[in-house]
C-alpha cells in the first residue's frame, strides 16, 4: 500500500468540484476542494499537497494567476489546467508558465484519474532524480577521507575491499571518529551508489519511535496512525541503510531487524502481510558489543549478523600525524563558507592541536576549528585563541578534580572517574548546558544523559 496522495482542486462551479472530489476519493486519493481561487491560493501550502487540479477561467482569479502563484511557492508543484474553451494559445500560455497538463470539459472520470495519476508519477521521479543528484553531489570517495597515516590506509583499503561485497560490516570505534563517513564510503564505492544511503541514530530516538520510523506501520496500528507510512527500510530499498549507535537498539527491534536480515522481509506495525525490500545494512557502535550479549543487553545472532565484516576506527590520538592535515582541510571548509582567509595555525598552537588527545576525535576537532575561525582576525590562530576552546590537561596531565590516589584504583575504575570529572568541568564551563557540554565532549545528547545519569552528577556538581 502507498501512502495517499493530496490533491488540491480549484473550481467556481460547486458540483465539478463535489464530482471531481468524489471521483479521486473513490480511487484512493485525498482531496479538498476550493471554489474560491483566491482562498485556495491564500491557504497554499506546499508541503500539505502532492498536486494541484485548476479550472482557468474563475472570477476574480484565473486559473493562469493560480499557477503563477502555486509555482512561486513550489517549482516542482504539478499542476493540472482544466477548461472548457481551450485554445492553442492559451494551451502554450499555460504549459509555458509551469503547467504539467491540460484537461478540456466535459471528461470522463476515467480521464481524469489518468491525468493525476500521470502526473503525480513524473513528480516522484523529479523527486527520485533530485534527491539521487543531491546525494552523489556529495559522493564520498576515497580522496574525500582525510587523512596519510598507516592507520587510515589500512582502514582504506579494507573498505576497498568489502564495498563491493554486499556484505553487512559492522564499524567500530570511539565517538567521533568517522564511522559514518566510512560507511558513505562503502555505499558510494559499492554495486549499490545509484541508490539511496539512509541513516539513523538508533540513541537518538525513544523506543516507541523508533520501530515505527525503521519498519514504517500501516493505518490504524496505534492511536494516531491516521494513514500508512513507509519507514527507512523501504526508503532505503535497492540502497543501503546505516544503523549508528546499533547497540543501543531495544530487543523487540532487535528481533525484527534480525527478521529481515535473514528473510529479507519484514512486518510493518499493525501489518500482517510482510513487505520485501533489497536493502544493504552497515552498522556502527562505540560500545562493546561483546560484552553488551554477555550482559544480555544484545542478541547474540544478531551481533553475527552485523558484525559479518568488522572495521574497526582507530582514535584520533592514534593517528596523530593526520592532525594537521584534518586541521588544514576542515580551515578550508570554512574560508570557503565564510569567504575568510585564515592560512592555518601559528607553530605552537599546531604543536598544541597534536598534543591534544581529543576525546571526541575528528568531530571535536572539527567544532574547535570552527570557534576559533569565528574569534581570529589574523591570518593564523594562536595558541592563545586555541586555549579557550581545548584545555592541556586533559592530554595526559592527571585532573586536578581526581583525587591522588586515582592512580591506584584499576583501570576502568580510574577512567570512569576521570570521564565524571570532566563532565562536571564541561558542564560548568558552559552553565549547565548540556547541549554544549555534549558537542564539546564529542557525545550527542542521549549519550550524554545516559552518562549524567550513570554516574549520578547532580546539578550542585556543576552549578
Amino acid at each position: 500500500m502507498t501512502d495517499k496522495k493530496r490533491i488540491l482542486l480549484i473550481d467556481n462551479e460547486a458540483g465539478l468540484c463535489r464530482m471531481m472530489e468524489q471521483i479521486l476519493i473513490d480511487h484512493g486519493y485525498l482531496a479538498r476542494a476550493y471554489t474560491s481561487p483566491q482562498k485556495a491560493v491564500e491557504e497554499f501550502k506546499p508541503s500539505a499537497w502532492d498536486l494541484v487540479i485548476t479550472d482557468i477561467k474563475m472570477p476574480g482569479m484565473s486559473g493562469l494567476e493560480v499557477l503563477q502563484n502555486i509555482k512561486e511557492q513550489s517549482r516542482d508543484m504539478p499542476v493540472i489546467m482544466i477548461t472548457a474553451y481551450a485554445t492553442v494559445d492559451m494551451s502554450i500560455q499555460a504549459l509555458r508558465k509551469g503547467a504539467y497538463d491540460m484537461l478540456t470539459k466535459p471528461f470522463e472520470p476515467e480521464e481524469l484519474i489518468y491525468r493525476v495519476k500521470n502526473a503525480l508519477q513524473q513528480s516522484h521521479l523529479l523527486e527520485e532524480n533530485r534527491e539521487l543528484r543531491k546525494e552523489l553531489q556529495g559522493k564520498f570517495h576515497f580522496d574525500n577521507i582525510i587523512g596519510a597515516s598507516d592507520a587510515l590506509k589500512n582502514i582504506l583499503g579494507k573498505v576497498e575491499k568489502v564495498a563491493v561485497r554486499d556484505t553487512s560490516v559492522l564499524i567500530t570505534g570511539e565517538s567521533g571518529s568517522g564511522k559514518e563517513i566510512i560507511a558513505q564510503a562503502i555505499h558510494y564505492n559499492s554495486p549499490r551508489h545509484e541508490k539511496k544511503f539512509v541513516a539513523i541514530n538508533c540513541g537518538a530516538l525513544p523506543e516507541t519511535l523508533l520501530e515505527s520510523e525503521l519498519f514504517g506501520f500501516k493505518k490504524g496500528a496505534f492511536t494516531g496512525a491516521k494513514e500508512s507510512r513507509h519507514g527507512l527500510l523501504e526508503a532505503a530499498d535497492g540502497g543501503t541503510l546505516f544503523l549508528d549507535e546499533v547497540g543501543n537498539l531495544p530487543m523487540n527491534v532487535q528481533k525484527t531487524l534480525l527478521r529481515f536480515l535473514q528473510e529479507k522481509e519484514f512486518l510493518r506495525l499493525g501489518d500482517t502481510t510482510p513487505t520485501r525490500v533489497d536493502v544493504r545494512v552497515l552498522s556502527a557502535t562505540n560500545t562493546d558489543l561483546k560484552q553488551a550479549v554477555k550482559n544480555g543487553e544484545f542478541r547474540e545472532d544478531l551481533f553475527y549478523r552485523l558484525n559479518v565484516v568488522n572495521i574497526h576506527l582507530p582514535s584520533l590520538r592514534e593517528r596523530r600525524d593526520d592532525i594537521p592535515l584534518l586541521a588544514a582541510h576542515f580551515i578550508h571548509l570554512q574560508n570557503q563558507k565564510f569567504n575568510t582567509t585564515v592560512k592555518g595555525f601559528e607553530k605552537d598552537a599546531l604543536q598544541m592541536l597534536s598534543d591534544f588527545d581529543w576525546p571526541g576525535n575528528i568531530r571535536q576537532l572539527r567544532n574547535v576549528i570552527e570557534a576559533c575561525m569565528a574569534m581570529v582576525g589574523e591570518d593564523y590562530i594562536c595558541r592563545e585563541t586555541l586555549e579557550q576552546f581545548i584545555e592541556i590537561e586533559h592530554s595526559g596531565e592527571r585532573s586536578p578534580e581526581v583525587s591522588a590516589d586515582a592512580g591506584e584504583l584499576p583501570f576502568n575504575a580510574a577512567l570512569e572517574q576521570f570521564e565524571a570529572d570532566l563532565l562536571k568541568r564541561l558542564l560548568r564551563k558552559h552553565g549547565g548546558a548540556i547541549d554544549l557540554a555534549a558537542r564539546e565532549a564529542g557525545m550527542n545528547l542521549a549519550t550524554m544523559y545516559r552518562k549524567i545519569k550513570r554516574y549520578g552528577i547532580r546539578k550542585e556538581d556543576y552549578c
